[in-house]
This record gives C-alpha cells, structure tokens and sequence, in this order.
C-alpha cells in the first residue's frame, strides 16, 4: 500500500527568536515493513543552514538553524511510503521469553548485541517494582515470548483509558500505571517499561496511522495524527511490533517515521531557541492513500 503523509507544524511565539537550532525526525525510515519513495521538508523562514543526517539509530533526520528573528515558523513534511509489512509469527512458535531474556544478555552476534541496548533505562522509561509486578501475569514461566507481549498487550488495552487530557510529554510511566490513563507515547512508553523490567529489548517507534471517518462521513484534513508504538526483540524472528493503543500488531495502515530508546530520541522536532517568551504549536497531520483522489490537490507542505 503507498501513502501520502503531510506533517505540518505551526510554532508561534510571542516576542522575536533571534536564533533556532532545530533537529526534525519528519522523513519516513526505509526498512523492512516499508519504503520511503519520496520525501520532502519545507521551513517557512529561510534557514541559514539546512543539513540531511542519520542518526545513532540509524534514523533519516534534519537539522537546521535559522539566524533571523521570527515570531511565526512553520515546518512542513511530505512523505510518500510504500508499506509492506512482513507477516508476524506465530506466537506459539517463538521461544519461550526466559529463554529470550538470556540469549539477550549473552549472545554476542550484532543483532543482538544492537538489540542489549534496549534493555536499559532511559530518559522516559525508568523501570522499577510497579513495571515488573505488572508485566508478571502475563509472563509465567515458560510462555512464548510473542504469546506474552501479546497479552500484556491486551492488559494494557483494556485496563487504560485513553485520555489526551490526562498526560504531557513528560508524564513518568509510574504516574500513567497508578492513575490508568493516557494517550498512545504513554501506553508505547509503559510497555516498554514493563518489558525492560524483565530484562527484554524494547524499542519505541514513532509514526502515523491511517485512519477511517465514520460511515458516510468525509475524512476530515489533519484528523489523522502521530502515533507510536513498540518493538520486541525476538530472535529469530528479529523485531516485532506491537501497538497496545489498538491491542494489535501493526499492520499495513502503520507507517514508521523512527525508533529509538524512547520519545526524547526521535520527537518530530526538538532543539533550542534564543527569546521568544511563551509560545504555542500547533499540528496537522493528513495521511492519504496513493489512489486517493484527495492526493492530486496535495502540492507540497503547507509552509
């Protein structure tokens, strides 16, 4: 399945930045599920240095510095993605998550020695008694590692709410497992959390899920929105992701931007500025399939 992805951002401040320094995570990853065709990055004030980069994971980034004041910038992003998403394993037949746990910890092929580094705390992700007590129903002993992730999974669908109002970007993983609610980075965050604790790999993923209106409604521009999810590290069978938002494995409607330890590695666009005082941001994000007749009005980012 190809896709149209626009990713527009709207910061307005309300004094002048004299100085932007800025890192975007906006280009789509090529990698096993998916490759990215096109991509493109617009920045309504000139920059004075616009620089394509990948980062320690391996992820597609920009940075860019802009050196004249502004009150008002806007970053624009265009992908277009063909998905194609490999079909998951059985989660009968992978191996049992002890058996995983320590192959983790002993095995020195770089796959997984790539992957041992995910089994550590991170800024957002701070594992600790609550995590591992929580993770454990869904762990006993011998189970299939997939068969497991799959239901905690579950347990964290139906056991939270999701609720935009109830967290920021910082909330601790401790604050979203006492009171139950959250949004999509929170849920992605506790699992990881959950996993970790056990002494698994985890990974958070950044990107977009296609959405579908209600019947006989028009899809609405900018309703489709970030998302994030998870990997498990499996051998054999690699990375796996699971999206405890939606209680499943994602499928072709997923789109990956990146993936890193947690949030702080991969934010759509994070950096420092010189004034500006308060400021507010505002996002839009439209994801269209290819055949889309919506498309052919899509020019470029709405910059």
């Amino acid at each position: 399945m190809n896709y149209y992805v626009r990713h527009d951002s709207r910061f307005k401040y309300n004094k002048d930045v004299s100085l932007c320094h800025s890192l975007a995570h906006l280009t789509a990853r090529t990698c096993a599920r998916q490759t990215c065709l096109r991509t493109e990055i617009v920045v309504s004030v000139s920059p004075a240095v616009l620089i394509s980069q990948v980062d320690y994971f391996g992820n597609p980034a920009t940075f860019f510095s802009i050196q004249e004041p502004h009150q008002i910038l806007k970053v624009g992003a265009i992908n277009v993605v063909d998905v194609h998403p490999p079909a998951p394993p059985n989660p009968d037949e992978t191996p049992p998550w002890e058996q995983v746990r320590e192959q983790v910890r002993s095995d020195r092929q770089a796959a997984t020695v790539d992957a041992y580094q995910f089994t550590f705390d991170s800024p957002y992700v701070k594992t600790d008694d609550n995590l591992l007590a929580f993770a454990l129903p869904s762990f006993t002993p011998g189970r299939p590692l997939l068969d497991a992730v799959l239901d905690l999974t579950r347990r964290i669908y139906e056991g939270f709410i999701f609720d935009a109002t109830a967290t920021t970007t910082t909330t601790p993983i401790a604050e979203v497992l006492e009171f139950r609610r959250g949004v999509c980075q929170d849920f992605a965050h506790l699992q990881i959390g959950c996993l970790r604790s056990l002494g698994l790999a985890a990974r958070y993923v950044s990107g977009y899920l296609q959405t579908s209106p209600p019947p006989g409604q028009r899809r609405l521009i900018g309703a489709d929105a970030s998302h994030a999810w998870l990997s498990v590290y499996c051998p054999p069978h690699g990375w796996i992701d699971v999206d405890p938002t939606n209680n499943m494995i994602p499928h072709e409607k997923h789109i990956v931007l990146a993936w890193g330890r947690d949030y702080d590695d991969v934010s759509p666009i994070k950096g420092v500025i010189l004034g500006g005082g308060s400021h507010s941001l505002a996002v839009a994000v439209d994801v269209l399939s290819m055949d889309d007749p919506e498309v052919d009005g899509q020019a470029g980012p709405r910059g």
